[in-house]
């Protein structure tokens, strides 16, 4: 256990796996054998346009991870050792107002595994402290199903933002992993109808495959006008946009009901224009527009990582079948060049350590 593999990037668009010393844990600080790692969505631009967030280099890539604790610095518990869970990677300062709020995803100064420090695309990852180790404690839950903690929080998060319950609507623009889970969380959460809008009929297909009762095709007719024959003439309580475009903000806010709520979870895109139409809408529909950054990671009112790998281990909440690709860690370059060139379509890609 000298040395591991490890895909860090060194230069935007030099991402390749290096052989480097294991590293050792010292103060509270954990040492994890990594099971599985995901590609998340913002890995593709940050290592083929936009570089680390701080420009650090090289860097191991990778904050969707789970694994098994290897060894403890001398500080931390040793009982530790053995144990599997996911890792939450937001490493906060506690200093700040949001950090002493329990908001860390809001944290003023954060440093984070996978894109500030190095992170999970490798054999072992060192880890701050115990804090940020979420345990599982069903054997049965793979180290993959953990390794979607990450995404799957996300997608809580975003349902719990929607304020949606028993007997509500939602419906949620963009079929990709996160929209799907998002999608579960809601029917968990008591929702009566669920319905998912993409533009690609390979998503839709896959949507549907996995599950998802109503998938519509938001070029080929009217979402508002096929949502109310799905939901007793109706439009939804709420709405989740989870793709960041221009053109699925817009209808989804024509989609909305009087005093509706939008939830705007995708990244922006350089073209993420309000039309005309639309910011009327919002204001003669008194419609909520609600943000939403990451997950919450505080007890108070709810630890939704806590709650994700404990419905994962009671398997209320499924994620495996979205996993379409799977490489060891020498693969994981070119698994990210095929994603980033299109010569891959996948749902959701892995890294997943050799057994």
């Amino acid at each position: 256990m000298e040395t591991m593999k490890a895909a860090r990037l060194h230069a935007i668009g030099d991402f390749r796996v290096d052989e480097i010393p294991v590293p050792r844990p010292g103060g509270r600080e954990i040492l994890l054998k990594v099971g599985a790692c995901g590609v998340c969505g913002s890995d593709i631009p940050r290592i083929f346009e936009l570089g680390t967030s701080r420009q650090k280099y090289p860097l191991t890539i990778g904050h969707e991870f789970a694994g098994a604790v290897e060894q403890v610095g001398p500080d931390a518990d040793p009982c530790l050792v053995g144990k599997r869970g996911a890792v939450f990677p937001c490493i906060p300062c506690r200093r700040c107002e949001p950090c002493l709020s329990g908001n860390y995803a809001m944290c003023l100064d954060y440093d984070y595994l996978g894109s500030r420090s190095d992170g999970g695309f490798a054999e072992y990852c060192l880890v701050p402290s115990a804090w940020h180790f979420v345990e599982s404690t069903n054997p049965d839950t793979s180290l993959e199903a953990l390794a979607m903690a990450e995404p799957c929080t996300v997608a809580q998060h975003a349902v719990r933002r929607s304020g949606i319950g028993g007997g509500s609507s939602l419906l949620i623009f963009g079929a990709g992993p996160i929209g799907i889970m998002a999608a579960r969380w809601a029917e968990l959460f008591g929702a009566e109808v669920v319905a998912l809008v993409d533009i690609a009929d390979d998503k839709i297909g896959f949507a549907k495959a996995r599950g998802m009762k109503h998938v519509l095709n938001g070029l080929a007719r009217d979402v508002a006008d096929e949502f109310r024959k799905i939901c007793r003439g109706r439009l939804p309580d709420a709405i989740i946009e989870g793709t960041g475009t221009g053109a699925a903000l817009n209808q989804a806010v024509e989609c909305s009901k009087t005093f509706g709520t939008v939830v705007l979870m995708g990244n922006p895109h350089q073209d993420t224009v309000i039309k005309l139409s639309a910011h009327s809408n919002i204001l003669r529909r008194e419609l909520s527009l609600k943000g939403m950054w990451n997950s919450h990671y505080f007890d108070m009112p709810v630890n939704e990582w806590t709650y994700t790998v404990r419905m994962l281990d009671q398997g209320k909440i499924t994620v495996e079948d979205l996993i379409t690709h799977r490489s060891d860690v020498d693969g994981i370059p070119a698994m990210c060049r095929g994603i980033y060139d299109r010569t891959l379509n996948i749902c959701k890609a892995m890294f997943t350590a050799k057994a």
